[in-house]
């Protein structure tokens, strides 16, 4: 079966974007960054691994899912297809149609279809964002991988938008770099 992992970029008070769904404050600069490109590089959007000449496979993720207002920066700048590498799934209760035939939106009820997307074949699915899809998710997210920024935003877009209904991870893996960003891996109490 395969996993859905959230993998993103949080402040220390639990933030993954500014209050609009910028996420530009977030530091792209770092030891941290060599990390995440070496293990991560199917994460990066294609405009970014063509600056930065990635042509590595991806090594975790076959699959993103990600909600509209995710999608929207990449569609506001000219990037119909951000991750063409992947099998794309946008999810969208107001789009009717994608622009680019690489992306599949979904109108349906996400929790089930990631249910069944985990019963395909492949590798891991990758959680892009944003806060309520995640909410939506919670009970199948397998994995977070937490990058953890040394900022306080005080307000923004939380991790996670759901009601009260406490889940528990368990740290499995967690790396310091001198950048002051931690990478914190954790996996779902089952």
């Amino acid at each position: 079966m395969r996993t859905l992992t959230y993998y993103v970029a949080t402040t220390l008070d639990g933030f993954i974007a500014d209050p609009s769904g910028g996420f530009e404050f977030f530091p792209v600069e770092g030891d941290h960054m060599y990390h995440l490109i070496e293990e991560y590089p199917e994460t990066l959007p294609v405009h970014v691994r063509d600056q930065l000449e990635v042509t590595a496979p991806g090594k975790h993720f076959d699959a993103v899912v990600m909600g509209r207002r995710t999608w929207e920066p990449s569609l506001s700048a000219g990037l119909t297809s951000a991750y063409p590498h992947l099998q794309q799934y946008v999810f969208s209760k107001t789009l009717t149609e994608a622009p680019d035939d690489t992306v599949t939106l979904v109108s349906t009820d996400p929790l089930e279809y990631v249910r069944n997307l985990k019963q395909q074949d492949g590798r891991g699915i990758w959680l892009c964002g944003g806060a309520t899809l995640a909410g939506e998710l919670l009970p199948e997210i397998d994995e977070l991988i937490l990058k953890v920024n040394p900022i306080v935003s005080g307000n923004g877009i939380p991790l996670f938008r759901t009601g009260f209904e406490p889940r528990y991870f368990e740290l499995t893996e967690s790396r310091v770099f001198d950048s002051g960003v931690v990478v914190n891996r954790l996996a779902a109490k089952r």
